[in-house]
């Protein structure tokens, strides 16, 4: 396990860029993912076919990925019960996030939280599009990770939804005012045009697999993409200063 966090020109947010290897060649997933030794984390995409209209690999998948890299592995389980799966995934991988709307309310996430850090892994939690951040705000302290989806989880290559930043800026307030470690992660269409707004409105992780895989240069666009987020914090720092 690594973190390769890099430092924001911000002091409360951080840029980390995670491929989403869901946008990769699988027949040669070692190939592809030493196209992006650029990037900080490497983003994974568990979907069962069940919570998820999609279907796309489990555990074993996942686990082949582990001699050929030393990134940060971050597990998004797009799944049912994720009580009974997610703890498989703690020993292995660096974070694993699962869905508000996939367990049965904040107590048995909090419940499952706390085990998948006893097991060694950061925890965190996503929610949703339509999903409201509000019921999260007060328990913050429970997660490495607030994984806020930009699209409708299930598929790839999906056009960004601008409006879920007012949920990255309610995060981004009360994580900065409880002075907190939390990570806010954005996942769903993330590109170069994208990243700018998601940086000014407070994200620390940014999820792209089309946009990073499907380039001709994926490690190009990975510091492409880094410098869109600086750029974005920069703007809203003159924008705070001219205010």
């Amino acid at each position: 396990m690594s973190d390769n966090a890099s430092l924001s020109p911000t002091p409360s947010t951080r840029t980390l860029i995670a491929p989403s290897i869901l946008a990769a060649d699988f027949s040669c997933l070692a190939q592809e993912i030493s196209k992006v030794e650029n990037a900080d984390w490497l983003h994974i995409d568990v979907m069962d076919g069940h919570f998820v209209p999609n279907l796309s690999f489990g555990l074993p998948v996942a686990k082949s990925l582990l001699p050929h890299t030393d990134k940060h592995l971050d597990v998004h389980l797009m799944i049912e019960d994720p009580a009974r799966w997610a703890p498989d995934y703690a020993e292995d991988f660096d974070s694993v996030t699962f869905h508000l709307e996939a367990v049965d309310g904040m107590d048995e996430a909090i419940t499952l939280a706390g085990e998948l850090r006893e097991r060694g892994t950061m925890a965190g939690i996503s929610i949703k599009p339509n999903t409201s951040v509000e019921p999260l705000l007060d328990y913050l302290a429970h997660f490495d990770i607030i994984l806020v989806m930009s699209v409708e989880p299930g598929f790839g290559g999906q056009k960004f939804m601008p409006e879920v930043l007012d949920k990255v800026r309610a995060l981004r307030a009360r994580i900065d005012a409880d002075n907190l470690d939390t990570l806010v992660e954005i996942d769903g269409g993330i590109g170069i045009e994208s990243t700018g707004p998601s940086a000014a409105a407070g994200v620390d992780v940014y999820v792209a697999g089309s946009s990073v895989f499907g380039h001709a240069s994926p490690s190009s666009q990975v510091d492409a993409l880094r410098e869109a987020a600086h750029a974005g914090m920069r703007a809203d720092a003159q924008s705070d200063q001219r205010s």
